[in-house]
């Protein structure tokens, strides 16, 4: 037998396929460079002659601990190139699997800054399981060529503690044989599953139910938005099989703390109902664009779990009667989202004469959303200590009252994070110039209005005095999105020292997001001579959200 054994399993995923949610920075790894890595005794000796003078290769000289320290803020493709430095290098790398905590493994992955890695060689990565990952292995997600039997049962042999799995259905055509699966990671906290619109998991999960007891976090994604994309027909019209038993993952995780319902075509009330009669330590519930919701089922929701405290019902069906029909007095909500919902005036008054407290809240594109909505939140005191807002694009909200609840409540704004507040065509610089003297701890600001969202705005902008409040008021400030278009803006010959100004107060901002056009090249110059490249950025590559003030947006990620 040959003793020397070569591994070339990882190669990067193709570029091809361009994140959706995250933009990451990648880069290519030819089919000609393959990773080849030996066995210890028969590694390749460099060449003398073509080693670099020890007067210029300083790094020979630091210990393996800080190397090592190094490469533990490296991601799994660096860690990969990192093998073919150097004999030495090679061997820290491949023999300290505390180093590849985070596998990401699906083409289109993206998480931060991690991009994904490509498994070219299914016996050789089930190899490298065993005597790279092992127990330092917490998070994987594998891609519907991994999910098979063999790979499950290393996984749940060589790595005890695995807690977070991504398992990705969407892109099958058919499933493998899974009726020999004995073995599945027994100790996980968090489990992600990414549904097909052909294929039904039943065989599959059955295999399984019985290993999920531990689980605190459960995903579940649709197929809504790819289904939007290739079909004409409303999401009503479609036809929607259910394709996973949300009933039977319940009864087998009673422990669950989180659920994520994104996109699920045929998740309904009834659903709800299971999820309410058995998972009594819920917290947090996000049944985003399941279309299918009506809010029937709250009323037992809210009886059974106690514990809830954020709800979210972005582009849900729910409708204002059954929301009345609810006792929210006795509820613990102190998050929720109902963006794009169809709740009339009547049914927000009712909520929220109700609710004592909300730390986030999140109504754009809700015409019900009125001015007396919002008096009766600042009557009450229900905003006090709100860390998020978002009122964008709201019809019905006149920019006065917004305006008093920002200068006038200091309970409010002194606490505000994160706030979002754009598509209101009146709104001009001076309004924000007055309300972000109050916002001295915000972290994400979103404003303006895109171009023809509504009208054609008719006044000029006068962005620098915009720019000086931020820098003045707002140190803490880590995410900028200003939406006026290039002709809105107006600006003057010293509008690079405002530029100058926010970039040099504002010291966290990491993402400042402008329309396309000159001024948005102006400020990205400004910024890359100052060696902060990659923070403007165009809304039409980039949107900025409020999400991330969620308490449960660690829980919530799932991709």
């Amino acid at each position: 037998m040959n003793t020397r054994q070569t591994l070339s399993i990882f190669t990067q995923g193709n570029n091809s396929h361009r994140p959706s949610r995250v933009s990451i920075t990648t880069t290519s790894i030819n089919d000609e460079h393959d990773l080849h890595i030996n066995e210890v005794n028969h590694l390749p000796l460099i060449d003398p002659h073509r080693r670099r003078s020890s007067r210029l290769n300083s790094l020979r000289f630091l210990p393996d601990n800080i190397l090592l320290a190094v490469f533990s803020y490296l991601t799994p493709l660096d860690l990969i190139r990192c093998t073919r430095v150097c004999h030495r290098w090679h061997l820290l790398v491949s023999h300290h699997s505390h180093l590849w905590r985070r596998l990401f493994l699906r083409p289109d992955s993206s998480n931060g800054y991690t991009g994904a890695v490509h498994v070219r060689r299914l016996d050789l990565f089930i190899h490298a399981i065993a005597t790279r990952f092992n127990s330092s292995l917490i998070y994987i997600d594998l891609p519907i060529e991994l999910i098979t039997i063999e790979v499950l049962r290393e996984l749940a042999i060589r790595c005890p503690n695995l807690e977070y799995l991504t398992l990705d259905f969407s892109s099958a055509m058919q499933l493998h044989d899974f009726s020999d699966l004995n073995e599945f990671p027994c100790n996980l906290k968090r489990l992600c599953i990414c549904l097909s619109e052909v294929i039904f998991l039943e065989g599959f999960m059955r295999r399984i139910y019985s290993f999920l007891s531990s689980l605190r976090t459960l995903h579940i994604i649709g197929t809504l938005e790819k289904s939007s994309l290739i079909s004409t027909s409303s999401p009503e019209e479609t036809d929607n099989y259910e394709t996973i038993n949300i009933s039977k993952i319940k009864a087998n995780a009673p422990n669950l703390h989180t659920i994520n319902l994104y996109g699920v075509g045929f998740i309904d009330d009834n659903h709800v109902e299971a999820i309410a009669s058995g998972c009594i330590h819920l917290e947090c519930l996000a049944l985003n664009f399941c279309t299918q919701v009506t809010g029937t089922s709250f009323k037992n929701l809210m009886n059974r779990c106690r514990k809830l405290k954020c709800l979210l019902l972005q582009n849900t069906g729910i409708q204002s009667e059954p929301i009345m029909a609810v006792n929210w007095s006795t509820t613990q909500i102190s998050e929720l989202d109902l963006s794009s919902t169809d709740l009339n005036e009547q049914a927000f008054l009712y909520f929220f004469s109700m609710i004592s407290k909300l730390n986030y809240l999140a109504v754009p594109y809700c015409d019900g959303f009125t001015d007396e909505v919002l008096n009766l939140l600042m009557t009450r005191g229900v905003l006090n200590g709100c860390r998020a807002l978002d009122l964008s694009n709201t019809v019905n909200l006149n920019l006065e009252t917004v305006y008093r609840l920002l200068t006038s409540f200091t309970n409010v704004s002194y606490q505000l994070e994160a706030l979002s507040y754009t598509g209101h065509i009146g709104i001009t610089e001076q309004f924000w110039s007055d309300c972000i003297r109050y916002l001295h701890r915000i972290k994400i600001l979103v404003i303006g209005t895109s171009h023809s969202w509504f009208k054609q705005i008719t006044r000029r902008i006068h962005i620098d005095q915009i720019l000086e409040a931020c820098a003045v008021n707002c140190p803490q400030l880590r995410r900028l999105e200003i939406q006026w278009d290039p002709e809105t803006l107006r600006l003057n010959e010293n509008s690079s020292k405002f530029i100058d100004h926010l970039r040099i107060r504002c010291i966290y901002l990491s993402s400042f997001v402008l329309s396309d056009g000159p001024y948005y090249e102006g400020v990205k110059a400004n910024f890359e001579r100052a060696e902060r490249c990659g923070v403007v950025r165009t809304t039409t590559m980039y949107q900025t959200s409020i999400v991330s003030a969620l308490s449960f947006y660690n829980e919530l990620k799932f991709n």
